[in-house]
């Protein structure tokens, strides 16, 4: 293998396991879930159920197609021969995308008489994976592979049980909701249960937000709430969000702002590459900010100061405040998980939560959509409306806004008191027209002209959604404009 395309090499390594299931078990279906633990998640159904010695025989199967190097070719398929091939006769999933599409035939792929449908691209052989593994996890299993930051190794993966429960909350919220695929999601849409969905899947959120709120309430000792996830998750909104419903618990927010706590451009740490990373820990002023957070708890008055972003110094002036008895502080903030932001303060005055665009929803049993694409879109979107930004320059800083979340977030993930899944399962139909609007101006001579093109591709699956159905106080409000909370 000369080059090393993550994405490719994942979608070939797909295709032998989806191929070695179906080898090992004809009427087994397999279903692709999610991310996790530096791996993916999915799951084998079958009547016999799958245990640790069939996951083996699988792994096994697959080696074998491996060392075979079998060839795999680009097939179009008209869709009126698709029942008649017997791997997609068991495959509704593939059905209901295709009969809520004006497609004519689909792209497949054939390895060893073997047909299945992959969004993204794929090698030429079976013989181009080298490395792989295959292990058993909560009766499913996880897939794990290379990464295209270092494409030798299999990347050791950390297990995250809260992380693993919040996916399987928000696979229990696609059941509640009868929308697991792009298929099903098209055909509500359609039948215009679309908007009865909406206002269920509104309501979730809501739901997930009380109980949150009822659990701080009910911890006496705390005193501040940190609120962290990675970029266009939806933090301010959920922010705004928990602060009423703890107001119906009886408490008062009060919600700081880290960007005041900059110690100064000047003073910003340099990373590897000898460039200031402004979201480093220690570009923020971690003593002023635990002596301000002491005193408030205290019931102590402070002068917050205000950081000028114009002349990159933070202003001694700000604003004087007071929590008040039943008063609760909030911080929303990259570092709101890391226990070095507010280390000063006592664990059990402090409730961290961790708020991700988790995206359970998938094209079909086989192709998932990764979360940090429904964000990335969420993004482009977002920076178009109110900064004015381009698609083009969204994606140009798309890499180092994932850096900074793989240093700064992610592996503080686990030190949350509560996660918040803040996807909504119709959102892709709402985004739709204001992405392809910003990705169409996208022209051949951009470096990002193939991101472009495969994020159009993606997009076209969802059927449009009229935005005047999506509540003020949605999440999404935050990335179409149009917010109760804010205006843009």
């Amino acid at each position: 293998m000369k080059t090393f395309d993550e994405r490719n090499y994942y979608t070939t390594l797909k295709f032998i396991l989806v191929k070695a299931v179906y080898d090992f078990d004809h009427t087994a279906v397999v279903k692709i879930k999610h991310s996790l633990n530096k791996g993916i998640y999915g799951e084998i159904i079958r009547e016999e159920g799958v245990s640790p010695e069939d996951i083996a025989e699988i792994k096994k199967l697959m080696r074998e197609t491996i060392i075979e190097d079998l060839p795999i070719k680009k097939v179009t398929m008209p869709i009126c021969d698709l029942e008649k091939k017997d791997c997609f006769s068991h495959r509704p999933d593939i059905m209901r995308l295709v009969e809520n599409s004006d497609w004519l035939d689909l792209r497949t792929y054939e390895m060893g008489g073997f047909y299945d449908y992959f969004h993204n691209g794929i090698y030429q052989s079976t013989g181009h994976i080298n490395l792989f593994d295959l292990e058993p996890y909560n009766g499913g299993f996880i897939l794990r592979y290379p990464f295209k930051m270092d494409p030798h190794r299999i990347p050791r993966g950390d297990d995250h049980p809260k992380l693993a429960q919040l996916f399987h909350e928000s696979s229990e919220w696609g059941r509640i909701l009868e929308v697991d695929d792009v298929g099903k999601l098209n055909e509500k849409v359609r039948s215009e249960e679309v908007y009865e969905l909406i206002r269920v899947n509104e309501a979730l959120h809501h739901k997930k937000l009380a109980i949150i709120a009822e659990d701080i309430a009910n911890k006496k000792d705390v005193k501040l709430v940190t609120i962290a996830g990675p970029s266009s998750s939806g933090k301010t909104t959920f922010t705004k969000r928990l602060g009423i419903h703890l107001r119906v618990n009886g408490l008062k927010p009060v919600v700081i702002s880290l960007d005041n706590y900059y110690r100064g451009r000047k003073y910003v740490p340099l990373d590897k590459n000898g460039e200031k990373d402004f979201e480093a820990l220690e570009a923020l002023d971690l003593q002023l900010l635990n002596d301000h957070l002491k005193k408030l708890i205290s019931g102590k008055e402070v002068e917050v100061p205000r950081y000028n972003f114009h002349s990159g110094e933070r202003e001694s002036f700000g604003k004087r405040i007071k929590i008040p008895k039943n008063g609760i502080l909030l911080i929303e903030g990259i570092h709101g998980l890391n226990e070095k932001l507010t280390e000063h303060l006592e664990k059990k005055l402090k409730y961290k939560i961790y708020i991700s665009c988790l995206t359970t929803l998938n094209v079909d049993d086989h192709n998932r959509i990764p979360t940090s694409e429904v964000r990335k879109l969420r993004r482009i979107v977002r920076d178009s409306l109110s900064r004015g930004t381009s698609a083009e320059g969204t994606l140009d800083m798309w890499s180092s806004v994932r850096r900074g979340e793989e240093k700064n977030i992610f592996p503080f993930q686990e030190e949350a008191d509560a996660m918040f899944d803040s996807s909504l399962v119709y959102e892709l139909g709402i985004l739709k027209k204001y992405a392809l609007k910003e990705l169409e101006k996208i022209d051949a001579t951009s470096r990002y002209f193939e991101e472009a093109t495969r994020l159009i591709k993606f997009i076209s699956y969802f059927k449009d959604i009229k935005d005047e159905c999506v509540p003020d106080d949605s999440i999404l409000k935050e990335f179409i404009g149009g917010s109760y909370f804010y205006r843009y």
